[in-house]
């Protein structure tokens, strides 16, 4: 890595070492605004994990900087072994990820090997590597119904409201592992309710991952990328929205002329209605993409095997999905 020391701003300076370094940024929509549109004003791309490692797999970047959290680096790692992929902070982790270690997990599987193990993305490469599909919010439901139609059972790890909600939808028997993101478990249905009377006029959007009680007031439930096209493709011109505050930046840019409310995660009396933004996500900061790409820190190494046997898990979906 070339340390780029100029008199510029960060931004700029960011700029030029990610020329320098051939290297390009990829965003979640839950990370800061201003890395999102460094992001995108830099060839590279703001999207959901799969697709954020997708991207990185398509480019002709030799180095992949994530800014997201180490799951997303590892996925990104899985699909482009041959390159270098760094993260900005590597203590900058997920709930879900954490709920799943690999030696329970694979554990659980064994105990039951006549059901077909489905990960959700947001699960460390050791966890994807032991199962047979991995899925994102948006796929789980056709992949789960696809299985459903042959006649399999399914495990299925790690998130359980979004498990909850899969099976509410396509009626499989499905053995569950308790995990749950602690951004999405806070969302209140009751609190939700109020502020519905409050704007009846308004859509209700909400990501799986959510308390099923939310989930049965949503007029849409879906990823972050079909939440922000309901937002611009619905009628309607205000919006309470269920799932991390980040994504608001890349709702407000596609449908500025609509009101956005976010949903209440904090009970009556709270210092804030709502508090739903990921402390993990907010470890990811310009000055750390900058220390990143000027130092070569933070680099994601799985051991090749894991590579091997998570990318078959991934490259499922990916066949399925095309």
């Amino acid at each position: 890595m070339q340390n780029i020391v100029i008199d510029q701003s960060i931004e700029e300076s960011i700029k030029e070492a990610l020329k320098q370094n051939n290297a390009t940024l990829v965003a979640h929509y839950y990370v800061s605004a201003d890395l999102q549109t460094l992001a995108e004003e830099t060839g590279g791309i703001v999207s959901d994990s799969l697709e954020m490692a997708r991207f990185g797999q398509n480019s002709d970047a030799g180095t992949i900087i994530v800014a997201g959290v180490k799951f997303m680096g590892e996925t990104a790692k899985i699909l482009s072994p041959e390159k270098r992929v760094l993260v900005l902070d590597e203590k900058a982790t997920c709930s879900l990820d954490l709920s799943c270690p690999i030696k329970e997990f694979s554990e659980f599987c064994d105990l039951n090997p006549d059901h077909e193990v489905v990960v959700y993305a947001n699960t460390s490469a050791e966890v994807k590597a032991r199962a047979d599909w991995v899925v994102t919010s948006g796929s789980a439901l056709k992949v789960v119904q696809k299985l459903h139609s042959e006649g399999k059972k399914v495990l299925w790890a790690p998130d359980k409201h979004l498990g909850h909600y899969v099976q509410s939808m396509t009626g499989v028997e499905m053995l569950m592992w308790d995990g749950a993101c602690i951004v999405h478990e806070e969302f209140k249905a009751e609190g939700l309710k109020r502020l519905m009377e409050l704007h009846p006029e308004a859509g209700i959007l909400v990501h799986p991952e959510s308390p099923k009680e939310v989930i049965a007031l949503a007029d849409v439930v879906g990823s972050t990328t079909q939440l922000i096209n309901a937002v611009s493709s619905r009628p309607e011109t205000t919006f309470i929205v269920a799932t991390d505050n980040g994504i608001f930046h890349k709702m407000k840019e596609i449908a500025p002329q609509k009101k956005l409310i976010e949903a209440p995660t904090m009970g009556e009396g709270a210092d804030c209605e709502s508090c739903a933004h990921c402390n993990w996500m907010a470890m990811n900061s310009l000055e750390k993409c900058l220390e990143t790409l000027n130092t070569g820190q933070n680099e994601i190494l799985i051991d090749s095997e894991v590579i091997d046997r998570a990318k078959h898990s991934i490259q499922r979906l990916l066949d399925f999905t095309k």
